[in-house]
């Protein structure tokens, strides 16, 4: 139950605070780590079979280091109660990023909002790994729903389902395997060899968030006018629809319950990539989508928090 009550706590100063831009963030240094031995890989691995070696090899040092340094933190202070719990809370913090998604998203709706395609391409860039310099509006609405859908998973379910099994070094352990992807796994010629362990590692760890987040998803679908039903036989029918085995139920979820249709073409690093169709075009994209999918993502994370209070309830 403190456990809980800890983990409500870090969700509840998530909202307030997010991830302000001046705070030393530890997924900066988990992120410069993984650059510095990307680095390191690419100038001793002469092969691809090497360089595809050495991406396991980073897995190990990142999936170590990212669980060893909270959990030694932790056990250091384990026999004083109130330093143990705040520095448990301010660990689980900075895990989740429901706030700073939901600012970065909603910058773009404020761009498009005010007539701006250009500032909407921005402020998309900063968010996504597509290219956003040519994106019509629809298509920046699009990037930007699917951006807040994927990221609702990684950067919130995924972090509390660890953090509710294992604890602030398990949920820390994930954001490193999170971040790797994210900058490594990549399925182009660039990081095709490199990227393959952490892509993999990353699908594995997400395998069932991911699920959890279409689920809460569609269950939350009434608060954007949605019907849960619908919502659940859009997620079942579009769940293979994309290229990871796990994005679409997030995706789907949400297509499912706006009632848009999201996927198709995009560009990564100057090659095009297409990707299926999710959801059915039942609306057209609107920029108010957008804020749609926000709610979603905050209504799933309230869902999650009231589902494992229950079930802690039911335990005692």
């Amino acid at each position: 139950m403190i456990h809980l009550i800890d983990l409500t706590l870090a969700v509840i100063i998530d909202w307030i605070i997010g991830d302000p831009y001046w705070f030393p963030h530890p997924v900066i240094y988990i992120g410069k780590l993984i650059r510095a031995l990307e680095s390191k890989g690419r100038k001793i691995c002469k092969t691809d079979k090497a360089l595809k070696t050495f991406g396991g090899i980073i897995v190990l040092i990142v999936v170590c280091t990212s669980f060893i340094i909270p959990f030694l933190m932790l056990y250091i202070v384990r026999d004083n109660f109130w330093i143990y719990h705040i520095l448990n809370i301010f660990i689980l913090w900075t895990t989740l990023a429901c706030k700073s998604l939901g600012n970065e998203a909603k910058k773009v709706y404020d761009s498009l909002k005010m007539d701006d395609i250009k500032d909407a391409r921005l402020k998309l860039s900063y968010i996504v790994g597509r290219d956003t310099n040519d994106l019509s509006e629809e298509e920046i609405i699009r990037a930007d729903v699917e951006t807040v859908a994927e990221n609702a998973s990684d950067g919130i379910i995924a972090p509390l389902f660890y953090a509710m099994i294992g604890g602030a070094p398990l949920a820390m352990m994930y954001k490193g395997i999170n971040t790797m992807d994210s900058m490594l796994g990549y399925m182009n010629e660039k990081f095709l060899h490199i990227g393959f362990f952490p892509a993999k590692v990353d699908d594995l760890f997400n395998l069932i968030p991911a699920r959890i987040s279409g689920i809460l998803m569609c269950l939350a679908a009434p608060v954007v006018n949605g019907n849960i039903i619908n919502s659940f036989k859009i997620m079942i029918r579009d769940r293979r629809n994309h290229k990871s085995p796990n994005c679409a139920y997030p995706e789907a979820a949400t297509a499912g319950a706006l009632r848009i249709q999201i996927g198709g073409i995009n560009r990564y690093f100057g090659e095009i990539v297409y990707k299926p169709t999710i959801g059915d075009k039942i609306n057209e994209l609107s920029y108010t989508h957008i804020f749609g999918s926000i709610k979603l993502m905050y209504a799933s994370e309230i869902l999650m928090i009231i589902l494992y209070a229950f079930i802690m309830l039911n335990l005692r």
